[in-house]
């Protein structure tokens, strides 16, 4: 789906335009002019349409008007992992745009590959985490108990309508 943004003048006698492309934003910026003729320089960039996460990196990538050209390019190239990784990251663990997205290997945050945290303590269950437990015994066991103390060390949170649980390093 194509990302669609919106450059909102902070000059107020002006009108803003819709773009897809750093390239069309150029065309438009250099022909922006204001109710007087005046050359229109500063611009809010918005996103209006495109995927959900595309919506969700675009808040944690904090929109501007020096900084839209590499939105429109990681959103085009980074696959849905990568982009839920920049959005934790960035917007729920404190790092820099620089540390994240300069950095393709990035490895300080981990996102579990479970959408509910009962799910994962069934899995440490099984891998022996807590030991060696009978089959027979594993019905009796509390995973909500579990997934609760897990959630003591997991963070989580709703990126494009998904649940996400992540470990930050």
């Amino acid at each position: 789906m194509t990302i669609v943004l919106f450059a909102q003048p902070y000059d107020i006698a002006a009108t803003g335009f819709y773009f897809e492309t750093a390239e069309q934003y150029d065309e438009h910026a250099a022909k922006a002019l204001n109710d007087y003729g005046q050359p229109v320089e500063e611009f809010e960039i918005q996103f209006i349409d495109g995927e959900r996460i595309d919506c969700e990196l675009a808040k944690a990538w904090q929109l501007h008007q020096g900084n839209f050209g590499g939105y429109l390019t990681a959103a085009g190239d980074w696959e849905e992992d990568r982009k839920r990784l920049y959005i934790i990251a960035v917007g729920e663990c404190g790092y820099s745009h620089e540390e994240v997205a300069g950095d393709p290997d990035f490895d300080g945050v981990e996102i579990l590959p479970y959408t509910n945290l009962e799910s994962y303590a069934e899995q440490l269950v099984a891998d022996g985490v807590f030991g060696d437990i009978p089959e027979s015994f594993r019905k009796y066991i509390d995973y909500w108990h579990i997934a609760t103390d897990l959630a003591l060390e997991y963070g989580s949170t709703t990126i494009a309508g998904e649940v996400v649980h992540y470990a930050h390093r």
